[in-house]
């Protein structure tokens, strides 16, 4: 039996690198498989997990379908975000060789990142459902003529050999994940640790609403990262934003700009203040 206490879920099979990322993140946690990212916030909700490992943006392939739509209706808080670096290891049963193999399966995105390898060794790319599961599959079929795109985590896991290591076509690909947890953490304002806080609005339905809406973090000088739209309830004039900023809401400057933007806009809500990861500090940003 685990301690749900110590448990933390994610979307995929073990291997995948949403798994990878919980291991990195939470080496004395036990991660949980979930076969959809509303399973994995369910196994959170329900006090099978503590925490829930979602990716919500990839350096190539940019955010992640559905993360912000399914995100606001969980009722779940991010405590926390992790960087994780994706190289993809080309794998193979025992007994196959670069001669051997003549496909390679894997996710669309995994298959994408690699094309350039897959054209040097003359393979077909056949789309799987996900990295782990393609590596799963294979370790089953043990076929000598077929190769997986995944993590080396799933190489160990599944008893597969490594043909090459890191084949991805882009040394800088890398995830973002956020941490989820059903009562938010909320860190002390002061420290040395940045602050990032994220939160979701729509914009009042008059004109330059969102321009209004923004100046306020312009004036009190808040780095705003990350801004993104999308639709909401199937029409066309509903957009919510999505956003993340530098700084805690209890800062003056937030406080204030956060204030102005409620001024000009409805449905404000933050969905987690929390220590940004090193890794921003470590790439300049």
């Amino acid at each position: 039996m685990t301690d749900p206490s110590r448990t933390i879920a994610f979307q995929g099979a073990h291997g995948a690198y949403s798994d990878l990322a919980c291991r990195t993140a939470y080496p004395e946690w036990t991660s949980l498989p979930c076969g959809s990212f509303d399973g994995a916030f369910r196994a959170v909700d329900e006090g099978r997990a503590a925490l829930a490992m979602i990716p919500i943006e990839n350096s190539l392939a940019g955010r992640v379908a559905d993360i912000h739509h399914l995100l606001p209706g969980t009722g779940l808080h991010i405590i926390g975000e992790h960087f994780q670096r994706v190289q993809h290891q080309l794998l193979a049963p025992p007994g196959a060789t670069l001669q051997t193999i003549k496909r390679v399966r894997s996710h669309v995105h995994a298959l994408g990142q690699c094309r350039m390898a897959f054209k040097r060794l003359g393979l077909e790319a056949i789309v799987h459902a996900d990295t782990a599961g393609a590596a799963a599959d294979l370790a089953k079929s043990g076929d000598i003529e077929e190769a997986a795109v995944a993590s080396t985590l799933a190489s160990e896991l599944y008893g597969l050999q490594i043909l090459e290591a890191d084949i991805e076509d882009a040394s800088h690909n890398t995830t973002r994940f956020i941490v989820l947890s059903r009562e938010p953490v909320r860190p002390a304002v002061n420290g040395d640790t940045r602050k990032i806080t994220t939160f979701i609005f729509r914009v009042r339905n008059v004109p330059a609403a969102l321009f209004k809406a923004m100046g306020g973090f312009a004036t009190n000088g808040v780095n705003m990262t990350k801004l993104e739209s999308y639709m909401v309830e199937g029409e066309f004039t509903a957009t919510q934003f999505y956003v993340d900023v530098e700084g805690h809401p209890d800062q003056a400057s937030l406080r204030n700009a956060l204030e102005e933007l409620e001024f000009f806009s409805r449905e404000v809500r933050i969905l987690g203040v929390y220590p940004a990861h090193a890794f921003r500090a470590e790439h300049g940003f």
